[in-house]
């Protein structure tokens, strides 16, 4: 799997892909992360890369040509377009969840990732992407407004990544297998804390694990 960041602030996120597991998956081949600065887009001298709005308004719309041409660049030696996803980080877009994370790791090469920034992007990046046959869609992490679509780009890869074979390591290490919101313990069997104890269920302890799998599923969601 190869993600394309679309970002002007990509030292924002870069060390968290560099260390533990995506950083090993990175190291295995598993999964490539590769940074597109915007301005190195830009055609004027200045590297200008946002703008005003028209009609008006508060704060800078990042501008439509620079993100049309890294598209491009990307695609460019593409032929297979069912493999790539284009996504723009959004408040207003699609609440993402485990289920998409899951089903893109099995269906894409490929996902494209625009963070936007400031008062966004130039709406016409959709459409003209859309007139080449790809589809752009707006994707959210939550609903509320963050300063900019990188720390949710960072998202999406780590949980589209621990889908991809390999990755985690054990298929067992998947919520979707072991179920997500089950307590876990380790040792000491017994923490005691300002006079009271604290002790490990004796069903983890009791080496059935029968028992154990229906202590679990009662707590899984």
């Amino acid at each position: 799997m190869v993600f394309h960041l679309i970002t002007i602030f990509s030292e924002s996120i870069k060390n968290y892909f560099d260390s533990s597991i995506l950083m090993r998956a990175q190291k295995n081949k598993l999964i490539k992360i590769k940074f597109h600065n915007p301005r190195d887009f830009a055609k004027d001298k200045h590297k200008k890369i946002d703008d005003k709005p028209f009609g008006g308004g508060p704060g800078m719309v990042l501008k439509i040509e620079p993100i049309i041409k890294i598209i491009g660049s990307i695609l460019k030696i593409k032929n297979q377009k069912s493999k790539i996803k284009i996504i723009v980080l959004s408040p207003a877009g699609k609440q993402f969840t485990q289920k998409m994370a899951r089903e893109w790791a099995k269906k894409y090469k490929e996902i494209v990732l625009i963070s936007g920034h400031y008062e966004g992007i130039d709406a016409r990046v959709k459409t003209a992407l859309r007139i080449t046959g790809y589809a752009l869609q707006e994707i959210s992490i939550g609903p509320y407004v963050l300063t900019g679509g990188e720390l949710p780009s960072a998202v999406i890869v780590d949980a589209v990544s621990r889908q991809i074979p390999g990755v985690l390591g054990k298929k067992e290490s998947l919520e979707d297998e072991r179920g997500i919101g089950i307590p876990v313990y380790t040792r000491p069997e017994i923490f005691e804390y300002r006079g009271k104890k604290y002790k490990a269920p004796k069903v983890l302890l009791s080496g059935n694990h029968k028992k154990i799998y229906e202590w679990r599923k009662k707590y899984a969601k």
